[in-house]
């Protein structure tokens, strides 16, 4: 049986992606601070979910990750989604911190755990991560947020690097969502091209069963990060980046249709079982 730990597992992205995997049949460690929404996914489904409350910011938290693997008897794959950030533009030294605290050192900490355990247990296993676009590029207003996906982005690189100098099969898939309707988002703004849950969530699935290296979330996200990276710096510094807006009620109704046409039955995501019998996620 496949096994997947999922840090972060307690809203949006994290907790989709373990009732996904959890109906496909595999065994799911959870992990996060909302222990409340844990113990409802184990009754929800009682022989796949194992679960533990795990603050990335503690520096006993890789401890916990351990114990969580040993109770779920092992780790085929390590997805990290935990992850905070805040609108900055005033530049509150304490928001930007805690952004870093998190996004930065918490991040370090579960996937060094999360290497040297599959370098331990045969060298073999997959991390997948959830950066962001806005790691892509600098962004004014998400200084510090736009910095730490950034340092994600390049650090999966070099352990990607570093597994291969080590001969060892870890692969590494960096996905990169853009504005996705999550509680992250404040509900009184309206952010561009903002993409259901149930929409992104079908490509995060997909990119993790079929190893990709790189998936960011949606199409047009992708061609406007390849637009924007054709951009020498010092021309996108001179642009005002505004990355969300106070929602008016014409606004929020066209935020709804989008997400709504966005949110239509699309293939579903293959979740393959040790046998490689395949179940639909």
């Amino acid at each position: 049986m496949k096994r997947i730990v999922i840090m972060g597992a307690t809203s949006g992205i994290g907790l989709r992606v373990a009732e996904i995997f959890a109906k496909a049949g595999w065994l799911v460690g959870a992990a996060g601070r909302n222990e409340k929404v844990m113990r409802k996914l184990q009754s929800d489904f009682p022989d796949r979910i194992r679960y533990a409350r795990i603050n990335i910011d503690d520096a006993a938290s890789p401890s916990h990750l351990r114990d969580l693997i040993g109770r779920l008897g092992g780790m085929d794959i390590y997805l990290h989604v935990a992850g905070i950030g805040y609108e900055n533009e005033t530049l509150v030294t304490d928001h930007d911190v805690a952004t870093a605290q998190t996004n930065v050192v918490g991040f370090t900490r579960m996937i060094d755990t999360a290497f040297r355990y599959f370098r331990e247990h045969g060298g073999r296993g997959r991390i997948a991560a959830v950066t962001s676009v806005a790691g892509t590029k600098g962004i004014g207003q998400l200084a510090s947020y736009s910095s730490s996906k950034k340092y994600q982005q390049a650090y999966l690189t070099a352990l990607d690097q570093l597994a291969g100098m080590q001969n060892l099969d870890i692969s590494f898939t960096d996905i990169r969502p853009g504005w996705i309707r999550t509680p992250l988002l404040n509900p009184d703004r309206v952010y561009p091209m903002t993409m259901s849950l149930d929409h992104a969530v079908a490509s995060i699935v997909r990119a993790i069963i079929k190893r990709r290296r790189l998936c960011i979330v949606d199409w047009r996200w992708n061609l406007a990060v390849r637009l924007w990276s054709l951009l020498p710096d010092r021309i996108w510094e001179r642009i005002p980046v505004n990355v969300s807006a106070p929602a008016t009620p014409a606004q929020e109704k066209t935020d709804a249709s989008v997400e709504k046409s966005l949110s239509q039955p699309e293939p579903p995501a293959e979740v393959k079982d040790p046998i490689d019998k395949s179940v639909t996620a």
